[in-house]
């Protein structure tokens, strides 16, 4: 187990590991990522964003490991973050068609456990997937406000 200051040195150490740029990307890529179906997650690991999604996804499940295996703080980890289980909750509807596709019975399994542990798990997956169709739908609108605007000009 880590003292509170060396997990907090671990929880800048990773925080600053999400600001290098193909990070960034792969981050920003996710977010806007909103699959609706493991087709739609298999989609993404077969095509052009591979490695953002693979990069964003695995990174989160390294880092749980770190948590679970008493490297950093639970209680810290958790309350420093949430992006881990902004992703999660993207994925986990669709985890355990997966690893059946993937033959990976393990798959993203540090982020599991971490998540799940939390009394809250279920209601805040829930909220969070509701959080990324509502940004989804707002973007959406913005983008054809923007596009409205721009034919209008023309």
């Amino acid at each position: 187990m880590s003292t509170k200051a060396e997990s907090a040195e671990l929880i800048l150490k990773l925080y600053d590991l999400r600001r290098e740029e193909k990070m960034r990307q792969a981050r920003q890529w996710m977010e806007q990522f909103n699959p609706e179906s493991a087709e739609d997650i298999v989609n993404a690991v077969m095509g052009e964003h591979s490695a953002f999604y693979r990069m964003a996804v695995s990174y989160w499940d390294m880092a749980a490991s770190l948590v679970n295996n008493g490297a950093i703080d639970e209680q810290m980890f958790n309350d420093a973050n949430l992006e881990h289980v902004f992703y999660f909750a993207k994925i986990e509807p669709y985890l355990a068609e997966m690893r059946e596709k993937f033959v990976a019975p393990t798959m993203f399994r540090h982020l599991e456990e971490l998540i799940m542990r939390r009394p809250e798990a279920a209601q805040q997956l829930a909220d969070m997937r509701e959080r990324s169709r509502r940004i989804a739908a707002m973007r959406a609108k913005a983008e054809a406000s923007k596009q409205k605007a721009v034919s209008g000009k023309q």
